[in-house]
């Protein structure tokens, strides 16, 4: 889900990129490292944020767990 979501805002900011640079007449380029930084920094945020909350609900009781809520 997370590389969903930075392939989708990868794909949004090039077409962006794109328009301002046909607007100003800069010359369109991409950077194959700008797009691995962001790939992987999508992924290590969805890692994360996905892992923490999961080792957290895991060390609780289930009984625990559901007088929370």
């Amino acid at each position: 889900m997370t590389f969903a979501g930075g392939a989708l805002g990868m794909l949004l900011g090039v077409v962006i990129s794109f328009i301002i640079s046909a607007v100003i007449n800069l010359p369109f380029t991409i950077s194959v490292s700008a797009v691995a930084l962001a790939m992987g920094v999508s992924g290590v945020i969805g890692v994360v944020f996905g892992w923490y909350p999961a080792q957290k609900a895991a060390k609780l009781q289930p009984i625990e767990a559901l007088r929370y809520e």
